[in-house]
């Protein structure tokens, strides 16, 4: 293994050390516990935005904190969500008055942490709602599983929802807006190398050298199948035709077309991907109206892409081109 690191314990806390240095303008940091605050947090009656889990998936969910995003964001060690306590420190931290929404992608241990520091914070007396994130279409709906996993598609939900934060909607309209967009959209990934976790050393999974990952999760788990390695046109339509057949994508639609890389593809290689994708939405008669393209959500150095599908109507695709300024993802006033 070769990393930049010195101790692979140390690794959140000086990650956590050089990003404060780096955004000092927009933001606020604690390494104990760690936590990450919008620099003018809390706003006086805007609704705070919080989200967070396990590191190695950067910039998510830190790199997204700032104006017209996410209020706080709350790292855990690599791959393994926070603890109740430091999320509660964000509620209070971000507490302008009128609440405090929680974005959390579908992983049972950010989940039960999210509610029970949700349950701590109504008992301090802040407001707080939950919305879920799963879009990952490769995980079946079933009744007897945890659900689908919250992947790319989360840093979507925190953009348009901090938009309507910003523009100033109360708790109800904002949760209502992010409940909208986690209907709305859909991903799939592919792993064509595994991402090594510093604690151990080695890789996540084991891949042959002609062996691909269909529908990967991003902290490394089992996709639908493992196949053969091929074109990218043809990976790309798997994940394509997966994602618009489950969204159910029809002639006339707008939607978003993002393609994330997931922390070891260069991005002349993620635009191949785009390419195609957006020649397969496009043949079923749906308009790309917006796109994102490059490493958003990661997994550590994994080798591989993603494609989320979101389906856009005129308000969302109004709150999507809302002015945002942190250090992931910045654009308009």
């Amino acid at each position: 293994m070769k990393k930049l690191l010195n101790d692979p314990r140390d690794l959140v806390r000086e990650s956590l050390e050089g990003f404060a240095l780096a955004h000092a303008d927009l933001v606020r940091v604690s390494t104990e516990p760690g936590l990450v605050v919008r620099a003018d947090a809390p706003v006086p009656g805007k609704v705070g935005i919080v989200s967070g889990g396990g590191s190695g998936h950067e910039p998510l969910h830190i790199g997204f904190v700032g104006p017209g995003m996410l209020d706080a964001a709350v790292p855990g060690a690599v791959f393994t969500s926070p603890t109740p306590e430091p999320i509660l420190t964000a509620d209070r931290a971000v507490d302008g008055g009128a609440g405090v929404l929680h974005i959390v992608k579908n992983y049972t241990g950010d989940v039960l942490n999210f509610e029970l520091a949700a349950e701590l914070a109504e008992d301090a007396g802040i407001a707080v709602r939950t919305v879920v994130v799963e879009d990952d279409v490769a995980v079946p709906q079933s009744s007897f599983s945890a659900g689908r996993r919250g992947v790319a598609g989360t840093l979507l939900v925190e953009k348009l929802a901090g938009a309507a934060a910003q523009r100033g909607d109360d708790l109800d309209a904002v949760t209502a807006v992010a409940r909208r967009a986690v209907a709305g959209v859909r991903t799939m990934g592919v792993a064509l190398q595994a991402g090594t976790t510093p604690h151990s050393g080695r890789p996540s999974f084991d891949l042959g050298e002609d062996e691909i990952e269909l529908g990967v999760g991003i902290h490394g788990e089992p996709g639908r199948r493992r196949m053969p390695f091929g074109r990218a046109d043809d990976l790309t339509d798997l994940l394509v035709d997966t994602v618009l057949d489950d969204l159910e994508v029809v002639e006339d639609d707008d939607v978003l077309l993002l393609v994330n890389g997931l922390g070891a593809t260069p991005l002349a290689e993620l635009y191949v991907v785009y390419r195609r994708a957006r020649q397969r939405i496009e043949e079923r008669g749906a308009t790309v109206a917006r796109s994102l393209v490059g490493e958003f959500v990661t997994s550590l150095d994994m080798a591989g892409a993603s494609v989320t599908v979101l389906r856009l109507d005129a308000e969302l695709m109004d709150l999507y081109d809302a002015p945002v300024h942190t250090a992931g993802l910045r654009w308009g006033a």
